[in-house]
């Protein structure tokens, strides 16, 4: 059974979520490691007013990820091939030992603090799903504010960036169009959109100094929907796919098409799973959030 981790970006946390991960050794020991290579307890980044931060976000749910990760494969669950969305693109990166965990929370921390600094506020990410992506492209020419295609999560469902103010009217157009959802993210940064080329910039720089190498494993990045072979593309991956829109729906098929026979989506967060289900009908999709890792464990097993 060839078997897939997807990794969740931001949006997929709530509350206490860090401090509900599975009681194992694995997991506790990633906190950790965590809280030493950043010089604070991660612990602190998971309530309600840490998590109106994006560097809160961001690195918790990477810590999140990468310890459920570390738990199944302490419990014999390692996969084949690994992918994440946006932020959930580190996890992955960690995972596939093209990084190593303490060198990737501190580029991580300063991507996530370069874009609280470049857009503290007035900016973030709404989803609209029911609608095209023609339409949804439409929709945004049409308004007379700025606003940017971010993710393609599916045919019929798209992230959109920006201003709020513009996402706002895009959204209420959506509507008008009939658009089954079409609502804001809890998301407070313009991701994956040009308002970020900056960034991408400057990151760049910084990354370049970060030891990186071949993925051990399938590593599906966002930027160009490909399977990154070398420390090159993971170090181009890492550094500027925050300003790139993410064709995730052209990933996980890739996914599929290389093998994939089970995706399982590692915490937080059961999003990923879903779309998979609606847009992958014919593989078992799962959230671990949905599951205990004995069931996860056993559940893997038995395909």
């Amino acid at each position: 059974m060839t078997l897939a981790f997807l990794c969740p970006g931001q949006g997929a946390q709530t509350p206490g979520f860090l401090h509900d991960l599975p009681d194992h050794p694995a997991v506790a020991e990633t906190v950790r490691e965590a809280s030493h290579y950043l010089g604070f307890d991660v612990l602190d980044l998971d309530g309600a007013e840490a998590l109106r931060s994006t560097v809160a976000v961001q690195i918790a749910t990477v810590v999140a990820s990468v310890a459920t990760a570390r738990a199944l494969a302490a419990d014999g669950v390692r996969p084949d091939m690994v992918a994440g969305l946006s932020v959930g693109s580190y996890s992955a990166a960690i995972i596939a030992d093209a990084i190593d965990f303490g060198d990737g929370l501190l580029l991580l921390h300063k991507r996530a603090s370069l874009m609280a600094v470049a857009y503290p506020t007035g900016y973030g990410l709404a989803v609209v799903a029911g609608l095209t992506e023609n339409s949804v492209r439409k929709l945004i020419a049409g308004s007379d504010q700025r606003a940017y295609i971010a993710n393609l999560n599916s045919p019929t469902e798209f992230v959109i960036s920006g201003a709020v103010t513009a996402l706002l009217a895009v959204l209420a157009e959506a509507r008008k169009f009939g658009a089954r959802r079409a609502e804001l993210l809890d998301v407070a940064v313009p991701s994956h959109c040009p308002l970020l080329s900056a960034v991408a910039d400057e990151l760049t720089e910084i990354a370049a100094t970060i030891p990186m190498r071949s993925p051990a494993m399938i590593y599906i990045g966002n930027r160009r929907c490909r399977v990154l072979r070398d420390a090159a593309q993971v170090r181009e991956e890492l550094a500027t796919n925050l300003a790139f829109p993410v064709p995730w729906h052209d990933a996980t098929t890739l996914m599929q098409e290389l093998g994939a026979e089970m995706f399982l989506e590692l915490l937080p967060g059961n999003v990923l799973s879903g779309l998979a289900r609606f847009s992958l009908p014919a593989l078992k999709a799962v959230a671990l959030q949905e599951l205990s890792l004995e069931q996860a464990v056993s559940m893997v097993g038995k395909i």
